[in-house]
């Protein structure tokens, strides 16, 4: 990837289609920094982009951070490579150096926008004879290096779009591969690459589709074969917009703070998307990689729904939860939120200990769809006791001692493992133990000694999570309130 920024959903999506393909065919899937163009590298982007993919479970076989045979992953450190290569062109004939300065290109530029044309150079170096170029060098002129594109390009086979040709010779000026800087562009430097790290099949976005007869100009011209090349197409919003960088809210970065879980995106991306066997909700990477075949890929742009990220969280959610090895995970980072949002509100150590945590979690499961939702106000009275007045109780029913006993003497014979349905029956006979308390009122009555709350889960459930201990204390501490 380019670093020209952090990575976001449409670069995630080509990684991970890229990391499929690997997988799949059991091959290696390589992360290449591409830092060539100085002016627009943002400095930690790279190092950015490689958390991001480890965080997301799709690392890179080989890296700038990994290593690997065919180093060093980062272009810039690459330059010599690129100069020896653009020097063959420069032999064979099949490259120029070209002496316009700015000036001149802005120039013709304008001179384009104005009579309404595509701006383009006019090729003017291509036609200097070497004494004119000795010349120039002589006295010492600024030069780049542009390469000779010629017309009859031979059509590809491209893995998703089929055949393809682009006369980019009709179309085009001659492109530059070598800079002032020394630093080489985008199309000499990945062909370059890509033959001497023998890549074997490229998947990239389909805004790279029109320059890949460019490219195989350049593999001719030094008589190396090209590796297969796979357009992916576009990632929109659902309105068929770009996704938008300015929002910020298509950065990795920021979906891992939010407390999505890397599943869910995975999930998501692809699904919008095409590929795939079947479009259920709630598929993990080895299934992706079971389903994936490249033929599948439609050339019609991927529509995503970011609203829909909620329910495929809550759906991998449920399945961390539910799995022994993943929830215990799970547990030290509600742990952590719960210190973090109540720290400085006397929560008790009790609420804290795994087991507790654990409860918790496994009797909401399925009704969260990010962690963090456990840790809203609704579920406060979980991890801080309530100060509830008698006289609030009393407000609702005038039994308030008889029903807190009764619930007191329910939970000092319930010592088993509590069950909501079991709790459900307790709770229904108990009430018709009351005088006149109908069982709405009774609920009321609990739910707002237990948690301080008019509503939130049932009672029952609400008692389970608690456990005796603590349900105990509460409607003690509310009775002597």
């Amino acid at each position: 990837p380019m670093v020209t920024g952090f990575l976001h959903l449409g670069g995630l999506r080509t990684a991970l289609y890229n990391y499929i393909f690997a997988k799949k065919h059991r091959g290696t899937f390589i992360l290449r920094v591409e830092d060539t163009d100085q002016n627009r590298v943002v400095p930690g982007a790279a190092e950015g982009i490689e958390d991001m993919l480890d965080w997301a479970g799709i690392p890179p076989d080989e890296s700038p951070r990994r290593g690997g045979s065919f180093g060093p992953y980062q272009q810039s450190h690459r330059l010599d490579l690129y100069r020896r290569a653009s020097d063959v062109l420069l032999e064979r004939g099949a490259a120029y150096r070209c002496f316009c300065t700015c000036q001149r290109l802005e120039l013709l530029k304008k001179e384009a926008l104005r009579s309404q044309q595509t701006p383009r150079y006019d090729n003017r170096c291509r036609h200097l004879t070497p004494t004119e170029v000795a010349e120039k060098l002589s006295q010492g002129l600024d030069w780049v290096v542009r390469f000779r594109l010629e017309k009859g390009v031979e059509p590809f086979q491209d893995l998703v779009y089929g055949w393809n040709k682009h006369e980019v010779a009709d179309v085009e000026g001659d492109p530059v591969i070598l800079k002032g800087d020394g630093f080489p562009t985008y199309h000499l430097a990945n062909v370059v690459d890509d033959h001497y790290m023998g890549i074997s099949h490229v998947l990239r976005g389909t805004e790279w589709l029109t320059s890949t007869s460019k490219h195989l100009l350049l593999y001719k011209a030094f008589g190396w074969d090209p590796p297969q090349f796979g357009h992916l197409p576009l990632l929109l919003n659902k309105d068929g917009g770009k996704l938008s960088k300015r929002q910020g809210d298509i950065f990795l970065e920021r979906f891992a703070q939010d407390g999505y879980l890397p599943e869910a995106l995975l999930d998501i991306i692809t699904n919008c998307g095409s590929g795939f066997a079947e479009k259920q909700m709630g598929r993990t990477l080895e299934e992706l990689i079971l389903q994936f075949e490249i033929g599948r890929i439609t050339t019609h742009s991927a529509l995503l729904d970011l609203e829909k990220l909620p329910e495929f969280n809550r759906i991998h959610l449920t399945r961390h939860i539910e799995n022994e090895g993943l929830r215990q995970k799970l547990i030290r980072e509600l742990q952590l939120l719960v210190e973090r949002v109540y720290g400085d509100q006397q929560v008790a150590q009790e609420v804290l200990e795994k087991e507790y945590v654990e409860r918790v979690l496994l009797l909401r499961k399925g009704h969260i769809s990010l962690l963090k939702n456990l840790v809203s106000s609704d579920y406060s009275y979980l991890w801080v006791r309530p100060s509830v007045s008698r006289e609030q109780l009393h407000t609702i029913s005038a039994e308030v001692d008889e029903i807190g006993n009764l619930v007191l003497g329910l939970m000092t014979r319930q010592a088993a493992v509590l069950t909501v349905e079991e709790l459900n029956t307790d709770l229904r006979s108990l009430q018709k133990q009351t005088k006149e308390t109908k069982y709405s009122s009774m609920m009321k009555l609990l739910r707002l000694a237990l948690s301080g709350q008019q509503h939130g889960p049932s009672v029952a459930e609400m008692m389970v999570t608690l456990g005796p201990k603590e349900v105990c204390g509460r409607i003690h501490k509310a009775l002597a309130s």
